[in-house]
């Protein structure tokens, strides 16, 4: 789901950017260094703008100066049980892995409707119910997601088919 937060990050800017233009600098690199990361439970997708950017304050020792800088941007963050779509990039005997936005998915065999069968001898291998559904790469899925998992600056979901209106999309 997309929110709007309001942020606020330390920036640091070399000496040699020094001059009247400074508060769009610091805009600039903060766009440059938050602009499609992951922060925690959530990705920042967009920033909306900047409405606090403090005085620069010189850190001893190197020259250069640190501003703080508040800011609104569009965050995403998926929820379990949330429906979402995207593309399988990678597909094997035991599921297969989808990018929905950044986030990366994986749909274990397990969690496919039980006419889901893995057919190795197709080219591309792929999973398929003979009938209308077929995943193999570079087909559009929704999945609900199940389960999430977070480290530093990366997020996986863990992710089912196995539903109505769930599997592939047609085109």
């Amino acid at each position: 789901m997309f929110f709007l937060h309001n942020l606020e990050r330390r920036v640091t800017l070399h000496p040699s950017y020094f001059g009247r233009n400074m508060h769009e600098l610091v805009t600039t690199k903060l766009v440059k260094d938050v602009e499609g990361t992951c922060v925690g439970d959530y990705y920042i997708i967009a920033i909306m703008d900047t409405f606090d950017v403090s005085e620069g304050r010189i850190l001893p020792g190197s020259g250069l100066a640190e501003f703080t800088v508040g800011y609104r941007a569009v965050v995403w963050r998926p929820f379990k049980g949330e429906v979402v779509d995207g593309i399988t990039y990678s597909v094997n005997q035991h599921g297969f892995f989808a990018q929905v936005g950044p986030l990366r998915l994986f749909v274990s065999a397990h969690l496919m409707p039980d006419e889901m069968q893995w057919d190795a001898n197709a080219t591309p291998p792929q999973f398929t119910n003979n009938a209308d559904m077929v995943i193999e790469p570079g087909t559009h899925i929704r999945a609900k997601v199940i389960g999430l998992r977070t480290e530093v600056g990366q997020m996986w979901a863990i992710g089912s088919i196995n539903g109505d209106f769930l599997g592939c999309l047609q085109a």
